[in-house]
């Protein structure tokens, strides 16, 4: 690329927009232009408005510089990675596109709008010419595109590449999620330790979790997404850990594999599509296989290709379905930030940008 691409992060001081900041420090294809946040912490240092809560060290880059408002007026980018809460979102997020600017959001707002991507690159990756749909109907030169719910990421990858070797029919799944998706400072330390909170916020958790995963596994028809034909029960439970969404899940399939042996390996050889494949955030491997008792865990694996990969482990016969297994996402690389700056080089990579 002969010259980077201005971008700007939205909600710039949360974890989310932290994370943002992290991963796009020395990017190959973007150049962070703008940090925005609310008026409570505009006109400040980043350093000095920040309390940074990652545990890799604040970017040079971003230390002095200013926050902005977060306002179309204020922020001069062509793409801007919106980590806004949901409410701010739904109002601020179409501005960005009607003045022509490629939203690549983390927020719920618009996931389930029928002319709006919901992708995983590694997944779905044609459904980003639903832009050209969106920017008709809407009449905007920008765009909204959306990464899902960090539960929803790393199960769907899994389902994609069994859904394409044995037809997917049902799935039961049970979340065990880290304290990072509540964002800070998130649960209280008297709730959850020593404990397992058994519903997770109220944004309707395990709806998203049993929806999404039908849109990103459903088809591209023309100018809209056909849903996958999948039923889905959900449980979505906060656990003690600090990073790292865990899935149980059982699946039922049209064509049941002959052999677990098959399973392992449809799921180790999983390969992305060829244009999502080279792109700089893509994950190697998409899905890394634990063949282990007792992986995958957040601690030790939640990493696994840069935060980017699912792994996937205890692949097994299962009494009910025909086979169950543990997958594990990082939740604000893959499933947060990661995933939105995937989407972003994706639009550009198909000259949509």
């Amino acid at each position: 690329m002969s010259s980077p691409i201005p971008v700007a992060v939205l909600g710039a001081t949360g974890s989310v927009g932290q994370r943002f900041i992290s991963l796009l420090d020395n990017h190959p294809w973007f150049k962070v232009v703008a940090l925005a946040a609310s008026d409570r912490s505009a006109g400040q240092k980043y350093s000095q408005a920040t309390r940074w809560i990652l545990d890799t060290p604040m970017p040079d880059y971003a230390k002095d510089m200013i926050i902005v408002l977060a306002s179309v007026e204020a922020v001069q980018a062509k793409i801007v990675f919106s980590a806004l809460h949901s409410d701010v979102a739904k109002e601020l997020e179409p501005q960005f596109a009607k003045a022509g600017v490629a939203v690549c959001s983390n927020a719920s707002s618009f996931r389930q709008a029928e002319d709006v991507p919901l992708l995983l690159p590694e997944v779905n990756a044609n459904h980003i010419h639903l832009v050209k749909e969106q920017r008709k109907i809407r009449n905007w030169s920008g765009c909204i595109i959306t990464n899902p719910n960090c539960t929803s990421t790393g199960l769907t990858v899994a389902l994609k590449a069994l859904d394409d070797a044995f037809g997917v029919k049902k799935v039961f799944a049970v979340s065990l999620q880290a304290l990072s998706g509540a964002g800070y400072p998130g649960v209280s330390s008297l709730d959850i330790m020593d404990n397992i909170i058994p519903n997770v916020g109220n944004g309707g958790e395990e709806e998203k979790v049993e929806t999404e995963p039908r849109k990103m596994l459903g088809k591209l028809n023309q100018n809209k997404i056909d849903f996958a034909d999948i039923k889905f029960s959900a449980h979505t439970n906060r656990v003690a850990v600090i990073d790292g969404h865990t899935v149980c899940a059982s699946v039922e399939f049209s064509s049941p594999p002959a052999d677990i042996q098959s399973v392992l390996q449809i799921l180790s050889n999983y390969q992305a599509p060829a244009e999502a494949r080279e792109l700089p955030s893509a994950p190697k491997p998409v899905i890394h296989l634990r063949e282990e008792a007792d992986r995958p865990q957040p601690r030790l694996d939640r990493l696994t290709g840069k935060g980017m990969s699912t792994v996937v482990g205890r692949v097994r016969k299962d009494s009910l379905f025909d086979i169950k297994f543990v997958v594990l996402s990082h939740n604000t690389i893959r499933g947060a930030a990661g995933g939105s700056i995937y989407n972003a080089e994706l639009l550009v990579n198909e000259g949509l940008l």
